[in-house]
C-alpha cells in the first residue's frame, strides 16, 4: 500500500480503499487511468442546432471529432483541435456546452417530460441544468438552484448563451428547499461529493481526502437527499422522481446515502435507463444495504473511460415524511 501510494502520489487512505473495494489487478487499472486525462466532450444544444451541422462546423474550423457512442444522440468526442474549442464561435452562439461524457448520464436518467417543474439541486455551471432545458424543450419550468454565490454567474452565463429561457436561478441551502419551493415533478440532485471520481481532474484529491471528509461529505449528501425527496411530488402525473449522483467512488457517499433514504421516506430504486455501468454494490466490507441498491449504476475511469461516477434514480412512493410504512422517525437526523 505504501509502496503504491508513494508511487502514484496518493496519502495511504485512498489507496487501502481502492484495494478493500476492487481487486489489486482492477486497483491497478484505476490508478493508471487517473494518470491519464478523459478525452475532451462536449454535448450539441439541441434547442440551437442538430449534432451533424456542428460536427460539420467544427471539422471545417481544423476540429477532429467523432460522435460519442451509441449512447448519446448529442455528445462529441474531441481528439484534437486547431483552434480553441472553448471560444469558436460557435461556443459563444451557445451551439454546444464544453462537458464531460459523465454528466450526461443524470440529465438522461432524469428524462423529464414537456411542461414539467424540475428542481435542480447544485446546478452551477449548468452543464446538467442547460442539458435538461434541451430535453424539455424550453417548456415547462427549471429551478437552478446553488448555493455557493460565487458560482452563480456561471450558472447565470450558461443559461443565457445556451438559450435556456424556461430555468429560474436561485441561491438557497439546498437542505432549505422544501420551505421554498413546495412540490415539483422531478429533482436532479448531483451531489456535492469527495471527488474521488475525478482524480485526473483534480490530482489534489489524491492526498486532500480523509475518511472525516468523506464522513462529512455523506452527511450532507444524507440531509440534501431527504429535501430533494421531500421538494418531489409524489402524486405528480407525469413525474415523482429523483435521481440522485456524484463524482465520487467511495460505498458511503453513493449506496450508503441510497440505503438511509430507503429507511426515511418512502421511496424505491428504479432503473436508470442507462444500459451500461457497473450496477451499486449490494454488499461491501461486512455491510450489507438493501437488495434494490443494485439498480444504481457505477462508472469507472478505467472501465467506461469516462469519469468515475454514480447515478441512482429513486420513485418516491407516498409523501409521507417517515420511512416505508410504520418505520416511524423524522427525517430530521
Amino acid at each position: 500500500v505504501a509502496d503504491l501510494a508513494t508511487y502514484y502520489g496518493y496519502n495511504t487512505f485512498l489507496v487501502q480503499y481502492f484495494l478493500d473495494t476492487f481487486s489489486v489487478a482492477e486497483t491497478m487499472e484505476l490508478l493508471e487511468a487517473n494518470e491519464t486525462q478523459r478525452p475532451v466532450t462536449l454535448r450539441t444544444n439541441s434547442l440551437k442546432c442538430r449534432r451533424r451541422e456542428l460536427a460539420a462546423a467544427l471539422i471545417n474550423r481544423g476540429v477532429n471529432l467523432d460522435p460519442i457512442g451509441k449512447w448519446s444522440k448529442v455528445g462529441l468526442l474531441v481528439y484534437d483541435s486547431r483552434v480553441p474549442i472553448g471560444a469558436t464561435p460557435e461556443y459563444m452562439a451557445g451551439q454546444y456546452m464544453l462537458q464531460s461524457a459523465s454528466s450526461f448520464l443524470p440529465c438522461m436518467a432524469l428524462a423529464p417530460q414537456d411542461g414539467e417543474r424540475v428542481l435542480d439541486m447544485a446546478a452551477a455551471p449548468g452543464g446538467k441544468t442547460t442539458y435538461v432545458a434541451a430535453l424539455m424543450r424550453n417548456t415547462g419550468m427549471i429551478f437552478a438552484n446553488e448555493f455557493q454565490k460565487k458560482r452563480l454567474s456561471s450558472l447565470v452565463a450558461n443559461l443565457q448563451r445556451m438559450g435556456c429561457t424556461n430555468a429560474t436561478v436561485c441561491n438557497y441551502d439546498g437542505r432549505q428547499l422544501p420551505k421554498v419551493l413546495g412540490h415539483v415533478d422531478r429533482v436532479l440532485l448531483d451531489a456535492p461529493c469527495s471527488g474521488t471520481g475525478v482524480i485526473a481532474k483534480d490530482s489534489s484529491v489524491k492526498v486532500s481526502k480523509s475518511e472525516a471528509d468523506v464522513a462529512k461529505c455523506s452527511h450532507l449528501q444524507k440531509e440534501l437527499l431527504v429535501a430533494a425527496v421531500d421538494c418531489c411530488d409524489a402524486g405528480s402525473k407525469t413525474g415523482g422522481y429523483v435521481v440522485y449522483s456524484t463524482c465520487s467512488i467511495m460505498v458511503e457517499e453513493n449506496e450508503a446515502v441510497l440505503d438511509y433514504i430507503l429507511k426515511k421516506r418512502d421511496v424505491k430504486l428504479v432503473s436508470t435507463g442507462l444500459d451500461f455501468g457497473r450496477p451499486g454494490f449490494v454488499s461491501y466490507r461486512g455491510r450489507n444495504f438493501h437488495p434494490s441498491i443494485d439498480k444504481a449504476r457505477r462508472f469507472y475511469p478505467h472501465v467506461h473511460n469516462m469519469d468515475g461516477f454514480f447515478v441512482a434514480k429513486l420513485k418516491k412512493m407516498s409523501n409521507r415524511t417517515s420511512g416505508p410504512a410504520g418505520a416511524g422517525g423524522s427525517g430530521n437526523d
